[in-house]
C-alpha cells in the first residue's frame, strides 16, 4: 500500500516538533524512507512541504535539515498567534455551525469538570482541541491552515506551564463560546485576545542564545508503523 504524502509529512512534522530530530540536523531521504517504511518520493514531497512551513530548510552540501528559528522568530509566532486568535474567534461568531458549537460546548464542559477537580492531565490537550475547533468555526480556511501552524511551530519552539488557576482558564474557554453562540464578533474577539495574551505568558523557550548544531539524524529511534496514522 502506498504511504501518502501528506502521512508522512504529519510524521516527520511531529517527531521535528517532539525533538527527536534536533535543530539544525541532517534528514536524510534514505534514512527517512527507512524509518516510515515508504519509498524516497513520499519522503522528498514531505520535506518539500515542511521547507514551505518552515520546518526544514535546505542547505548547501547538507541537503534538508531541521531548522534552527532564532529567538525574534519564536517570539515572532506568539505575536502572530495574538492577532490571528482573535480573528478566528471573530469570525465563528459570525460562520459556526450548530455542529461546532455542539463540539466546543461539550469541550468547555469536560475542561471545566477536570479542572474543577484538579486532573490537568488532560487539559492541554483539551484546550488544543478546543482552540483547533475555534479556529475552523471560522469558516476560512487559509486562517485554519496558518493557526494549525502557528501551534504546531510553537509547540516545537516552547514548553508551556500549566495554567496558574485552570478553572479560570477554562470560565474564560466558557465566554469565548457563549459570545460566539450569540454571533457577537466583537466580545468574541476581545475575550479571545485577553485570553491568549495570559496564555502567551506561561511559554518558555526551548532554546537561548547560538542554536547547537548536530551533523546527523538520530538512528536509533525505532521504525514507525505508518499504518492507521491519523492526519
Amino acid at each position: 500500500m502506498r504511504i501518502p504524502a501528506h502521512s508522512v509529512c504529519t510524521a516527520i512534522r511531529d517527531d521535528i516538533v517532539a525533538g527527536v530530530y534536533e535543530r539544525g540536523s541532517r534528514l536524510t531521504e534514505e534514512l527517512l524512507a527507512r524509518r516510515y517504511g515508504v519509498s524516497r518520493v513520499p519522503v522528498r514531497e514531505a520535506l518539500r512541504t515542511l521547507e514551505a512551513e518552515g520546518f526544514v530548510v535546505t542547505r548547501r552540501h547538507a541537503g534538508a535539515c531541521v531548522a534552527e528559528p532564532t529567538e525574534q522568530e519564536a517570539a515572532d509566532l506568539l505575536e502572530m498567534r495574538m492577532l490571528l486568535e482573535p480573528l478566528g474567534a471573530s469570525r465563528a461568531a459570525q460562520r459556526r455551525t450548530e455542529a461546532h458549537l455542539k463540539v466546543l460546548r461539550g469541550l468547555v464542559r469536560l475542561g471545566q469538570e477536570r479542572a474543577r477537580r484538579g486532573n490537568s492531565e488532560d487539559l492541554r490537550s483539551l484546550g488544543g482541541w478546543f482552540h483547533e475547533t475555534l479556529a475552523q468555526s471560522s469558516g476560512s480556511h487559509a486562517l485554519t491552515s496558518m493557526l494549525t501552524q502557528l501551534r504546531h511551530k510553537i509547540a516545537w519552539m516552547y514548553a508551556v506551564e500549566a495554567p496558574a488557576n485552570p478553572v479560570e482558564s477554562w470560565a474564560e474557554h466558557g465566554a469565548i463560546v457563549d459570545a460566539v453562540a450569540r454571533g457577537d464578533g466583537e466580545r468574541a474577539r476581545a475575550i479571545t485576545a485577553l485570553h491568549t495574551e495570559r496564555a502567551t505568558g506561561a511559554h518558555r523557550l526551548r532554546f537561548s542564545g547560538g542554536p547547537e548544531r548536530a551533523d546527523r539524524v538520530r538512528t536509533s529511534q525505532p521504525p514507525v508503523n505508518m499504518t492507521g496514522l491519523r492526519h
